[in-house]
């Protein structure tokens, strides 16, 4: 990676969880570090509580890291939290639009969600039933090309946890935009239900996952170990899934993949666009 000048990268993570105990602001947190030293930069980080405080970034930040959260991407239509969620997305756009730095957006889970309701890129809805686990992610052609999944193989592993999905994708969003699908969820022939959307790059500087792509393996594996969450893991989904999930979580082909190339090349990519 090849940078014109020597400034400070100021990065803005978006914390959509509701003050809820969760993994993800510790693997973002973990990820920016690494990715600082790793690269010999300066990169300082700010988080905004969006949900419990309705804290936004301004526009003084070069990146946005949009986080997973829990509940609803539905319910909080015409929240105040929301209308400003969307207010801020909008200025990012308008600044992109029309200013030389441009600023990348990474949506991630819940934010993912949101932003697809806010670019109109399918129809966000229930699931019949909980995604939790390690699930293979198979990438289309645009994602084949994609520079965040470079270095990623098809399918690839990444934890997901979500009650919603998107679905049907918008013909009229991608046709008069320049939205493209990435990645869909695994294959299941015997189960007659349309696969959902698993990335989508909404613009030149905006992509999103409704997967967790900042998600580490020894951490979580050390969360799911802890007494109180193996047991409601065990309790919701039985212990096999349990032990599924402690075991793909230690293979160096599948969360520590993903967790060492997505958010690391959307930086890169970031960072060198800026």
């Amino acid at each position: 990676m090849v940078r014109k000048e020597n400034k400070t990268i100021r990065v803005a993570i978006l914390d959509l969880y509701q003050g809820m105990a969760n993994e993800g602001m510790r693997c973002i947190r973990d990820i920016l570090v690494l990715f600082a030293e790793k690269n010999k930069l300066t990169i300082v980080t700010e988080e905004f509580e969006v949900r419990l405080k309705n804290e936004l970034p301004d526009m003084s930040y070069d990146i946005f890291i949009s986080t997973g959260g829990p509940g609803s991407p539905l319910d909080s239509e015409g929240s105040d939290w929301e209308k400003n969620y969307f207010g801020w997305l909008q200025k990012v756009l308008d600044w992109n639009a029309h200013e030389k730095h441009k600023k990348h957006t990474f949506f991630i889970c819940h934010s993912f969600q949101l932003a697809c309701r806010y670019f109109e890129i399918g129809n966000v809805c229930k699931r019949k039933s909980t995604a939790f686990g390690v699930f293979p992610i198979h990438l289309l052609n645009d994602g084949k090309e994609e520079l965040v999944f470079k270095g990623m193989k098809d399918p690839f592993y990444a934890v997901d946890s979500r009650d919603y999905q998107v679905i049907q994708p918008n013909a009229e969003t991608f046709w008069k935009t320049p939205a493209t699908v990435l990645a869909i969820e695994k294959d299941r022939p015997h189960v007659p239900l349309e696969r959902a959307i698993m990335a989508v790059r909404f613009n030149k500087y905006m992509i999103g996952t409704q997967f967790h792509p900042e998600a580490d393996a020894v951490g979580m594996s050390m969360y799911l170990q802890m007494e109180e969450k193996k047991r409601t893991v065990i309790e919701n989904y039985g212990e096999a899934k349990w032990q599924s999930m402690i075991e793909q979580l230690n293979d160096p082909d599948k969360i520590m993949m993903t967790n060492a190339h997505l958010l690391p090349n959307f930086l890169k990519l970031a960072i060198g666009n800026g």
